[in-house]
């Protein structure tokens, strides 16, 4: 129903208060996607200045393990297979074998982790204020494009969503389900963090991209940072890594904590 009526209202005028009722939907699907996450095995394919290293990820026991497949794009030779193949055996074994308590600590860190690596984009949706920009075609999807501006009062929670508060970008959000199709945002003024040891400087950037898996779920299928940092102003830090994800399937091996 919302959609049916945020549809053509935007379509003639763009006005700008519907934005917060476009994110506040969206972020809606977010939470429910990203819930549904771990229901998922995938590949992932990651590149950084040390090369390319592509994993399948498997949900085993309540968590994921990422099991090695290729080097620099290359399978792996049949030794290497053997080994990755010993190294999940091995690592099944002793998760089934788990106490509860033990079991319970794993999942725990797991996530965790996937707390941590969604609270920056979660975040967004509090630093930033939106502004509808137009509808625009984003690959085989109909889009909102928003501008997203830093807000003004925002208080960043910790140290890593400090960032959020010089940094601007674009939001591209599926007109007919509400869904986050790409976010891209830049650093575009220098941003102090860890009080005096270190500052994140403009040419810092992210984006991020998700497709659909199934009807109703849509997963992250690009996720790339580009880091330009400065330690005690003096000393320069560069970070660049790109990741994809892909093949999402059911996951299928053990995927709850059994007992």
């Amino acid at each position: 129903m919302l959609g049916s009526f945020l549809g053509p209202v935007l379509a003639n005028k763009h006005p700008q208060d519907d934005a917060p009722r476009i994110i506040e939907r969206s972020l809606d699907n977010l939470k429910q996607d990203w819930a549904a996450e771990p229901r998922f095995d995938c590949t992932e394919r990651d590149k950084d200045k040390n090369g390319i290293k592509t994993y399948q990820d498997i949900m085993l026991y309540g968590s994921q393990y990422q099991k090695l497949i290729a080097l620099n794009d290359k399978p792996l030779n049949a030794r290497q297979r053997a080994e990755e193949e010993q190294k999940f055996r091995t690592a099944a074994s002793r998760w089934q074998a788990e106490t509860s308590s033990q079991r319970r600590q794993r999942i725990a860190r797991y996530e965790a982790q996937r707390k941590h690596a969604t609270e920056l984009i979660l975040e967004l949706t509090k630093a930033f204020s939106f502004t509808v920009d137009g509808i625009d075609k984003l690959g085989e999807h109909d889009v909102y494009v928003l501008n997203a501006e830093p807000r003004k009062g925002y208080v960043p929670p910790n140290m890593d969503t400090r960032v959020l508060t010089g940094m601007r970008g674009k939001l591209w959000i599926e007109r007919t389900s509400f869904q986050w199709v790409k976010v891209d945002v830049e650093v575009f003024r220098p941003v102090s963090i860890r009080g005096f040891i270190a500052r994140v400087e403009p040419g810092t950037r992210f984006e991020f991209e998700q497709e659909p898996v199934s009807a109703e779920i849509w997963l992250p299928s690009h996720f790339a940072v580009k880091s330009r940092s400065k330690v005690l102003f003096l000393f320069n830090h560069q970070t660049d890594e790109d990741n994809t994800y892909f093949d999402y399937h059911a996951a299928q091996h053990v995927t709850s904590p059994a007992g």
